[in-house]
Protein backbone atom coordinates (compact mmCIF):
# COMPACT_ATOMS: atom_id res chain seq x y z
CA UNK A 1 0.00 0.00 0.00
CA UNK A 2 2.81 2.42 0.89
CA UNK A 3 4.50 1.86 -2.47
CA UNK A 4 1.23 2.53 -4.27
CA UNK A 5 0.80 5.78 -2.38
CA UNK A 6 4.36 6.67 -3.34
CA UNK A 7 3.39 6.29 -6.98
CA UNK A 8 0.41 8.56 -6.35
CA UNK A 9 2.82 11.07 -4.80
CA UNK A 10 4.82 11.22 -7.98
CA UNK A 11 1.63 11.62 -9.99
CA UNK A 12 0.46 14.61 -7.96
CA UNK A 13 3.57 16.26 -6.88
CA UNK A 14 4.14 18.62 -2.35
CA UNK A 15 1.48 21.12 -0.37
CA UNK A 16 -1.98 22.02 -1.35
CA UNK A 17 -1.51 25.27 -3.30
CA UNK A 18 -5.12 25.72 -4.30
CA UNK A 19 -6.40 24.83 -0.83
CA UNK A 20 -3.78 27.02 0.84
CA UNK A 21 -4.62 29.94 -1.39
CA UNK A 22 -8.29 29.64 -0.46
CA UNK A 23 -7.38 29.50 3.22
CA UNK A 24 -5.36 32.68 2.77
CA UNK A 25 -8.51 34.42 1.54
CA UNK A 26 -10.29 33.36 4.76
CA UNK A 27 -12.50 30.84 2.98
CA UNK A 28 -14.24 29.03 5.85
CA UNK A 29 -14.84 25.83 3.88
CA UNK A 30 -11.17 25.69 2.89
CA UNK A 31 -10.18 26.21 6.53
CA UNK A 32 -12.43 23.33 7.62
CA UNK A 33 -10.87 21.12 4.95
CA UNK A 34 -7.39 22.06 6.10
CA UNK A 35 -8.16 21.21 9.72
CA UNK A 36 -9.90 18.00 8.63
CA UNK A 37 -6.79 16.95 6.72
CA UNK A 38 -4.06 17.99 9.13
CA UNK A 39 -5.76 18.09 12.53
CA UNK A 40 -5.30 14.36 13.24
CA UNK A 41 -1.63 14.60 12.22
CA UNK A 42 -1.05 17.52 14.59
CA UNK A 43 -2.89 15.57 17.28
CA UNK A 44 -0.58 12.61 16.68
CA UNK A 45 2.53 14.79 17.00
CA UNK A 46 1.25 16.42 20.18
CA UNK A 47 0.26 13.14 21.84
CA UNK A 48 3.60 11.60 20.94
CA UNK A 49 5.29 14.36 22.96
CA UNK A 50 3.62 12.88 26.04
CA UNK A 51 1.05 15.55 26.89
CA UNK A 52 -2.05 14.84 28.93
CA UNK A 53 -5.40 15.24 27.21
CA UNK A 54 -6.15 18.78 28.43
CA UNK A 55 -2.64 20.03 27.64
CA UNK A 56 -2.70 18.33 24.25
CA UNK A 57 -5.98 20.07 23.44
CA UNK A 58 -4.51 23.45 24.42
CA UNK A 59 -1.39 22.97 22.30
CA UNK A 60 -3.52 21.75 19.39
CA UNK A 61 -5.58 24.96 19.55
CA UNK A 62 -2.43 27.08 19.77
CA UNK A 63 -0.96 25.37 16.71
CA UNK A 64 -3.96 26.12 14.52
CA UNK A 65 -4.29 29.63 15.90
CA UNK A 66 -0.69 30.20 14.80
CA UNK A 67 -1.51 28.69 11.41
CA UNK A 68 -4.49 31.03 11.00
CA UNK A 69 -2.36 34.04 11.96
CA UNK A 70 0.62 33.10 9.82
CA UNK A 71 -0.87 31.39 6.76
CA UNK A 72 -0.65 34.54 4.65
CA UNK A 73 3.12 34.41 4.97
CA UNK A 74 3.48 30.73 4.11
CA UNK A 75 5.49 30.29 0.92
CA UNK A 76 7.21 27.39 -0.82
CA UNK A 77 10.38 29.23 -1.77
CA UNK A 78 12.72 26.26 -2.05
CA UNK A 79 12.48 22.74 -3.42
CA UNK A 80 11.25 20.47 -0.67
CA UNK A 81 9.35 23.20 1.17
CA UNK A 82 5.96 21.92 2.25
CA UNK A 83 2.98 22.93 4.31
CA UNK A 84 3.41 19.82 6.42
CA UNK A 85 7.01 20.77 7.23
CA UNK A 86 5.90 24.30 8.13
CA UNK A 87 3.12 22.90 10.31
CA UNK A 88 5.59 20.59 12.03
CA UNK A 89 7.84 23.52 12.93
CA UNK A 90 4.87 25.37 14.43
CA UNK A 91 3.91 22.28 16.43
CA UNK A 92 7.44 21.88 17.79
CA UNK A 93 7.54 25.55 18.77
CA UNK A 94 4.20 25.34 20.58
CA UNK A 95 5.32 22.21 22.41
CA UNK A 96 8.49 23.95 23.52
CA UNK A 97 6.42 26.92 24.70
CA UNK A 98 4.27 24.51 26.69
CA UNK A 99 7.23 22.83 28.36
CA UNK A 100 8.76 26.21 29.21
CA UNK A 101 5.54 27.26 30.90
CA UNK A 102 5.67 24.00 32.85
CA UNK A 103 9.18 24.82 34.04
CA UNK A 104 10.80 22.12 31.92
CA UNK A 105 12.96 24.04 29.50
CA UNK A 106 14.29 21.44 27.01
CA UNK A 107 17.57 23.32 26.52
CA UNK A 108 18.31 23.38 30.26
CA UNK A 109 19.34 19.81 30.91
CA UNK A 110 20.34 17.39 28.19
CA UNK A 111 18.49 14.51 29.77
CA UNK A 112 15.36 16.43 30.75
CA UNK A 113 11.98 14.77 30.43
CA UNK A 114 10.85 17.57 28.11
CA UNK A 115 13.77 16.98 25.76
CA UNK A 116 12.99 13.29 25.66
CA UNK A 117 9.39 14.08 24.77
CA UNK A 118 10.37 16.48 22.02
CA UNK A 119 12.74 13.86 20.63
CA UNK A 120 9.61 11.97 19.65
CA UNK A 121 8.75 14.75 17.21
CA UNK A 122 11.44 14.47 14.55
CA UNK A 123 12.94 17.49 12.87
CA UNK A 124 11.05 18.60 9.72
CA UNK A 125 14.16 17.70 7.72
CA UNK A 126 14.16 14.10 8.94
CA UNK A 127 12.48 11.49 6.79
CA UNK A 128 12.58 8.36 8.93
CA UNK A 129 9.10 8.11 10.46
CA UNK A 130 8.28 5.11 12.62
CA UNK A 131 5.39 2.79 11.86
CA UNK A 132 2.95 4.90 13.86
CA UNK A 133 3.79 8.05 11.93
CA UNK A 134 3.65 6.15 8.66
CA UNK A 135 0.10 5.23 9.58
CA UNK A 136 -0.74 8.85 10.51
CA UNK A 137 0.47 10.00 7.09
CA UNK A 138 -1.39 7.17 5.41
CA UNK A 139 -4.60 8.31 7.09
CA UNK A 140 -3.98 11.88 5.91
CA UNK A 141 -3.85 10.63 2.33
CA UNK A 142 -7.10 8.74 2.78
CA UNK A 143 -8.80 11.84 4.18
CA UNK A 144 -7.57 13.88 1.22
CA UNK A 145 -9.05 11.44 -1.27
CA UNK A 146 -12.24 11.21 0.74
CA UNK A 147 -12.84 14.92 0.18
CA UNK A 148 -13.55 14.36 -3.50
CA UNK A 149 -14.82 10.78 -3.65
CA UNK A 150 -18.50 11.74 -3.72
CA UNK A 151 -17.93 13.74 -6.90
CA UNK A 152 -17.46 10.54 -8.92
CA UNK A 153 -19.59 7.57 -9.85
CA UNK A 154 -18.75 4.52 -7.70
CA UNK A 155 -17.41 2.61 -10.71
CA UNK A 156 -15.14 5.49 -11.73
CA UNK A 157 -13.78 5.69 -8.21
CA UNK A 158 -13.27 1.95 -8.05
CA UNK A 159 -11.21 2.02 -11.24
CA UNK A 160 -9.06 4.86 -9.90
CA UNK A 161 -8.63 3.22 -6.51
CA UNK A 162 -7.74 -0.23 -7.77
CA UNK A 163 -5.13 1.05 -10.24
CA UNK A 164 -3.62 3.95 -8.29
CA UNK A 165 -3.87 2.74 -4.70
CA UNK A 166 -4.30 -1.00 -5.16
CA UNK A 167 -1.54 -1.21 -7.75
CA UNK A 168 -3.53 -3.37 -10.16
CA UNK A 169 -2.93 -3.30 -13.89
CA UNK A 170 -5.52 -1.40 -15.92
CA UNK A 171 -6.13 -4.43 -18.13
CA UNK A 172 -6.94 -6.61 -15.10
CA UNK A 173 -9.34 -4.06 -13.65
CA UNK A 174 -10.95 -3.70 -17.07
CA UNK A 175 -11.64 -7.43 -17.27
CA UNK A 176 -13.14 -7.51 -13.78
CA UNK A 177 -15.43 -4.54 -14.43
CA UNK A 178 -16.35 -5.31 -18.04
CA UNK A 179 -14.81 -2.17 -19.56
CA UNK A 180 -11.84 -1.43 -21.80
CA UNK A 181 -8.36 -0.66 -20.40
CA UNK A 182 -8.71 2.77 -21.99
CA UNK A 183 -11.82 3.43 -19.88
CA UNK A 184 -9.88 2.53 -16.74
CA UNK A 185 -7.03 4.85 -17.66
CA UNK A 186 -9.45 7.70 -18.38
CA UNK A 187 -11.12 7.17 -15.00
CA UNK A 188 -7.77 7.28 -13.26
CA UNK A 189 -6.80 10.47 -15.10
CA UNK A 190 -10.11 12.16 -14.25
CA UNK A 191 -9.70 11.55 -10.53
CA UNK A 192 -6.04 12.56 -10.51
CA UNK A 193 -6.90 15.76 -12.36
CA UNK A 194 -9.57 16.58 -9.78
CA UNK A 195 -7.12 15.89 -6.97
CA UNK A 196 -4.66 18.30 -8.54
CA UNK A 197 -7.35 20.97 -8.83
CA UNK A 198 -8.50 20.64 -5.23
CA UNK A 199 -5.30 19.58 -3.48
CA UNK A 200 -2.59 20.66 -5.84
CA UNK A 201 0.74 19.15 -4.76
CA UNK A 202 -0.58 18.06 -1.37
CA UNK A 203 2.43 17.02 0.72
CA UNK A 204 2.29 13.35 1.57
CA UNK A 205 0.76 12.10 -1.71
Amino acid sequence: MTDSFGALSQSLGSTSSSLIERVKTRDEQAWRRLVHLYGPLVGFWVRRAGLQSADAHDVFQQVFLAVAQGIEHFQRDRPGDSFRGWLRVITRNKLMDHFRRQGAEPAGVGGSEALQRLAGLASPTESLPDDAEDEAHHQLRLRAMGLIQDEFEPKTWEMFWRVTVGGQAAKDVAVDLGVTPSTVRVAKSRVLRRLREELESLEGF
